[in-house]
């Protein structure tokens, strides 16, 4: 219209045109342009250790501008035991696909028993990870694009990670630094850190089936307390200390969400 109008040519006014194509449907998308609709991430339910686990890829900081070390993790969403994890200088699916196969060894992981999942990064996605997903019987869930919460689990650890105190402030000065600083960030969190999302249990506890029997103990101090001095409780009942019999990953109902960490 502009253009026939600096022509010196007038037909109708903008708004006659978009009525004219309404009419004729043609403000519609077609079919080549229309924005992909992507659907939730299967829900994935874990009932014990060895199910469903999680992983993901960040960033670590180097002392080179710009170039950054790549943290690879893996965590079971039951336990939220840190599985196996590696510090690089590049991401690879052929590097994702030996940690996979060496954690399923080591955790002695038979055909159509785990679920596995993560985002849609390169690494996840590629043909050698994938194919290696298939001759292990591991079955491959993935996020949808830039929905992070659809990995809440490995998102939450990062975020642990990254907040803990001895997290350093500057970057690592080698790989060899960032490799040291996550295995021991990883044994503390595996068998020290009590893990609220899990009763306040070390992920190896859980992940080993001792949590029944350390719950068991706690709400046998905290009736104990109660039953001496049942005061201190007015008008409630004191904690009871209970096993978390599953966790889920995606749950069709939101609500049903569990802390991650």
């Amino acid at each position: 219209m502009p253009l026939l109008a600096d022509r010196g040519i007038y037909l109708a006014s903008e708004s006659t045109f978009y009525q004219v194509l309404r009419e004729r449907k043609l403000l519609a998308h077609r079919s080549k342009s229309s924005p992909p609709r992507h659907s939730r991430p299967k829900e994935l339910v874990a009932a014990g250790p060895n199910q469903v686990w999680s992983w993901d890829i960040t960033y670590l900081r180097s002392n080179v501008l710009g170039k950054f070390f790549y943290l690879y993790l893996v965590v079971d969403i039951y336990s939220r035991k840190i599985i196996t994890w590696e510090v690089e200088r590049y991401e690879s699916a052929e590097i994702s696909s030996k940690m996979i196969r060496r954690a399923c060894r080591t955790e002695e992981v038979k055909k159509q028993q785990l679920a596995i999942h993560s985002d849609n990064g390169g690494p996840m996605k590629a043909s050698t990870m994938l194919a290696t997903l298939r001759r292990l019987g591991v079955l491959p869930s993935f996020s949808r694009p830039s929905v992070s919460d659809d990995n809440a689990f490995s998102e939450s650890l990062f975020k642990t990670l990254k907040y803990r105190a001895s997290y350093p402030r500057g970057p690592f000065k080698n790989i060899e630094a960032a490799r040291t600083w996550v295995a021991d960030f990883v044994k503390w969190y595996n068998t020290e850190h009590l893990h609220s999302g899990i009763g306040f249990i070390t992920p190896m506890d859980r992940h080993e089936g001792r949590d029944v029997e350390i719950l068991k103990k706690r709400r046998g101090v905290y009736l104990e307390a109660y039953l001496n001095n049942p005061g201190r409780w007015i008008g409630k009942t004191p904690r009871f200390w209970e096993s978390i019999s599953f966790v889920t990953l995606n749950p069709i109902n939101e609500l049903a969400d569990e802390e991650a960490a």
